[in-house]
């Protein structure tokens, strides 16, 4: 097993090589070899965050993870923001959020009720462990300040600075956590399994080549992937701004989704996999978003943001309110299944309508928004009433008691 690890070094080189030597070009077919090596760069990434994931605690970890699963993700936003397309910033970045919450939280869920069901036993809810009480709450806190940008319809640099603050409170209380229950060895894919198995020179070695390599991919394909986006959309008709929103997230997010699954069909591993999709929502609200308008502001030579349009604050408001509800749902540290239904459904219509004539998309758009947040509303009456928990917050108070004991 260390000599199939340390065998594998050189191949991933190559595959290196490969991403250096190809040069940028604008031809839709380009999507051929641009999306392919760009999962392969993501799936590195992903093997080299489940090896490391072992010597930390398991929110610290799968916050990590998920802030790695998504570089490829970083990486498009960052190419986009250099080059001041600043009408597909916002699509990208909520294309990939809704996807997170829309298709990926009800595909964990439909993956252990599959599970479960073939074990004859039926699963009505995803229950969460009480650690996971940070993240719910921490989610909650990037949705207020994502509700403050919508409303003065602005992204600015002073804004990147307290999002940076506000994910870096998020970790630090994470990390005061015990470690506890990762993923089993047994259960990890066989190149992360023979690093964490390797001795501990090899392991080191392997999880940074795993690092550098994927890193080294995404830097050099990141431009000549959304150029293939973009000549896609051109070439069959389809709006940059869609192509950016659901192209580039689907491919970018896909080891993420993959290793999600994985986790949700093994015992109890259903709330991990949940928790790594919220860490994801987390790091993209804050560390992504804030980003945007730090990127801006160099390629411009000046402090700069990101002044949003009709479309773009229809999509932000449309994001955060699906968000907001999906948070709402987790508050009783629990997922249950009608409401993972209900995220799937609305995410299933605001998606179909995507490539509707933009009349049409933008009515359905703001219908499913005003869905979204006359729910919350209800969701939170609810809660004030008494007639559902606030688990979340109960939990989250325990956990920063214990921190503060420590």
């Amino acid at each position: 097993m260390k000599l199939r690890a340390a065998g594998s070094l050189p191949a991933l080189a190559a595959v290196m090589l490969v991403g250096v030597a190809v040069p940028a070009v604008t031809n839709p077919l380009s999507i051929l070899w641009t999306a392919p090596l760009m999962l392969a760069a993501a799936m590195m990434i992903a093997w080299g965050a489940e090896s490391a994931q072992f010597f930390m605690a398991q929110g610290f970890a799968l916050a990590i993870l998920a802030w790695l699963q998504t570089m490829p993700e970083f990486a498009v936003e960052a190419v986009l923001a250099w080059r001041q397309r600043t009408d597909l910033l916002l699509s990208n970045l909520a294309g990939a959020l809704q996807l997170l919450t829309g298709l990926g939280w009800p595909m964990i869920y439909a993956a252990a009720a599959h599970k479960h069901r073939g074990e004859g036993r039926p699963l009505r809810r995803i229950r969460l462990g009480q650690e996971h009480g940070v993240q719910v709450i921490g989610l909650l806190a990037c949705l207020l300040y994502g509700f403050l940008i919508w409303a003065k319809g602005s992204l600015h640099v002073i804004d990147s600075l307290f999002l940076t603050a506000l994910y870096g409170g998020y970790l630090w209380l994470l990390g005061k956590l015990p470690a506890r229950g990762q993923e089993e060895i047994e259960d990890l894919p066989p190149i992360p399994r023979a690093v964490v198995t390797a001795s501990k020179p090899l392991r080191i070695a392997g999880i940074t080549a795993l690092f550098a390599a994927g890193g080294g991919l995404i830097y050099v394909l990141a431009a000549p992937f959304l150029e293939s986006v973009l000549s896609l959309a051109l070439r069959f008709g389809f709006s940059s701004f869609v192509a950016i929103k659901w192209i580039a997230p689907f491919v970018s997010e896909f080891p993420e989704k993959v290793s999600a699954l994985k986790w949700a069909r093994t015992p109890d591993g259903a709330s991990m996999a949940l928790m790594n999709m919220v860490s994801s929502n987390i790091n993209q609200w804050t560390l992504l978003a804030a980003m945007l308008p730090a990127v801006l502001s160099i390629s411009r030579g000046h402090a700069s943001g990101l002044e949003f349009d009709q479309q773009q604050s229809l999509e932000l408001l449309m994001t955060l309110g699906q968000a907001l509800l999906g948070a709402l749902f987790l508050i009783s540290m629990e997922l249950v299944w009608w409401e993972a239904a209900v995220l799937f459904a609305l995410w299933g219509v605001q998606f179909g309508c995507s490539i509707a004539p933009e009349a049409i998309a933008t009515e359905v758009h703001w219908a499913v928004t005003s869905i979204y947040l006359a729910w919350s509303a209800v969701e939170v009456v609810r809660i004030a009433l008494g007639r559902r928990q606030p688990a979340a917050f109960i939990s989250f108070a325990e956990t920063w008691r214990q921190v503060a004991r420590r």
